[in-house]
């Protein structure tokens, strides 16, 4: 068989992004050195990404991608930087993290910005390791925003498409001419609000009335609130902070999940253009409407009598965590009653905004989900109307239409067949006591990219009782989830590699 793929152009690609992965390799081992921790962990990782970025670099000079090698170049990308990622954490050989499958989990988490954890014993790692664990999930959060905006538009099925046209956002291609200077203006505001995040939370440490944010603890969660990553130094999350704190973070989440083409636009002055757009409106509809919902459960929940300010807060705060698919808790919600729950579940369906760093479904397709029933249910009565789709004023066409059916209908089939994966799993071992419910959230959580869920996988509990199957499972429905399946999908099908 020929192949027609020019996996060469390909491979050489991954091995540039894995050559420039030893830049932020460089941050904790010098914060190692300064602690006087182990650095040999960060130095076997650099060494080995330079090594493997230079080799697969040399195997091409043309570095024109066509869709195949720009399909390829994804998926491959996401998992050789998943694999260099957890070479430290397997290296320090500390606690749960020293088993490889184990690594190799946490790693994937946090490069898709999962923020699933197998740790049980942060204490028992260095500053330098937790460090490394909050860089993976801020370059995650990023590199999605360069491959959806800047890089492979074409790969995201149905929201990049309509997050291009005219009428959403001007078309992100003419934000700049060419695909580097839209990257570069990614980076920007991305680092940018980030700085803004770090700043915001260490301020209030100077004021006094935090002062349980160290600046350790201001930058390591700006880079995972920023991403919607949600991994924290703090086993007990952000409720390890003060109200105040946590209600800092709520900004910064749904910031996060905002399309960044939007932010482009306020940054330049034009404030109501997110006002303009059709599927912002629909976010922050969303984000009001489930947080009213559990605000409204947890206030009639005689289990859960903390005050008028701590229900709405702790309400707020979890919705938006769970829409925007950032996975940190203020509080054990694994603790709440079973409505507050089950709406906490429905919430990690959702997603934030195409174009931003979240994860999940995304509003973006659910909104022409919900105007194609509405349109059908309109010719239904009334056969002879032609009533095309519409989000602002752009027709969608039925394509895209289709294209976003299918993909919905994909991620419900595969989030169902990873359940079933869980609970035969679990039920070969008596000692893992996994429910029905426990496995849906755990399922959701791993193949959307959520992070926390119910059970042993709560927030304030771990992955690691999940079997090593399961969570070998869990690892590769992580990497799919997050470059939106098709990336990984066509890879299998022998037309893309002979025809």
């Amino acid at each position: 068989m020929r192949i027609r793929v020019d996996w060469r152009s390909s491979c050489s690609l991954s091995g540039t992004v894995l050559k420039w992965l030893a830049v932020p390799l460089s941050a904790p081992l010098v914060l190692a050195v300064i602690d006087g921790s182990d650095p040999t962990p960060f130095v076997v990782a650099v060494i080995v990404t330079a090594l493997v970025g230079l080799s697969l670099e040399r195997l091409s000079v043309d570095r024109d991608l066509g869709q195949r090698e720009a399909f390829l170049m994804v998926a491959l990308t996401w998992l050789c930087v998943a694999v260099i990622g957890a070479i430290p954490f397997f290296v320090a050989g500390v606690g749960t993290l020293a088993h490889p499958i184990n690594a190799l989990f946490e790693s994937t988490s946090g490069l898709t910005t999962t923020g699933a954890t197998v740790l049980e014993d942060f204490d028992a790692h260095s500053r330098a390791i937790m460090l490394w664990r909050q860089l993976l999930q801020w370059l995650g959060g990023l590199g999605i925003l360069v491959v959806a905006i800047g890089l492979l538009s074409n790969l995201m099925v149905g929201g990049a498409q309509l997050m291009e046209t005219e009428t959403q956002t001007r078309n992100v291609r003419k934000l700049r001419p060419h695909i580097a200077d839209t990257a570069r203006l990614i980076w920007g505001l991305y680092v940018g609000l980030t700085v803004l995040a770090a700043a915001t939370f260490y301020a209030l440490n100077r004021l006094g009335v935090a002062p349980e944010m160290t600046l350790f603890n201001a930058v390591s969660h700006a880079l995972t609130s920023v991403s919607t990553a949600g991994f924290s130094p703090e086993a007990e999350s952000v409720g390890a902070f003060s109200p105040i704190v946590q209600w800092s973070f709520v900004p910064f989440m749904i910031l996060g999940a905002t399309n960044f083409v939007l932010l482009y636009y306020v940054v330049q002055g034009n404030y109501f253009q997110p006002l303009k757009n059709e599927e912002f409106r629909f976010y922050v509809g969303v984000l009001a409407a489930f947080s009213l919902l559990v605000v409204g459960v947890l206030s009639v929940d005689s289990s859960f009598d903390r005050g008028l300010e701590p229900t709405i807060r702790h309400g707020v705060f979890n919705v938006v965590s769970m829409v925007t698919t950032t996975g940190y808790a203020s509080v054990d919600f694994d603790l709440w009653s079973s409505g507050a729950k089950h709406i906490l579940f429905l919430c990690m369906f959702l997603g934030g905004m195409a174009g931003s760093t979240t994860c999940s479904i995304k509003l973006l397709r659910w909104l022409v989900v919900l105007k194609t029933l509405y349109r059908n249910l309109f010719t239904s009565i009334h056969p002879q109307a032609v009533r095309p789709v519409r989000l602002g004023d752009s027709v969608v066409d039925e394509d895209t239409i289709t294209d976003i059916f299918s993909y919905v209908l994909l991620v419900l089939v595969i989030f169902f067949l990873l359940t079933i994966v869980v609970v035969v799993d679990a039920a070969r071992d008596p000692s893992t006591a996994v429910s029905e419910f426990d496995a849906l959230g755990a399922a959701a959580s791993i193949f959307l990219n959520i992070g926390p869920a119910f059970g042993m996988a709560g927030p304030m509990g771990s992955y690691e009782g999940f079997s090593v199957f399961s969570k070998s499972v869990m690892i590769v429905m992580m990497w799919i989830g997050r470059i939106e399946i098709i990336p990984v999908l066509v890879l299998l099908t022998p037309a893309f590699w002979k025809s």
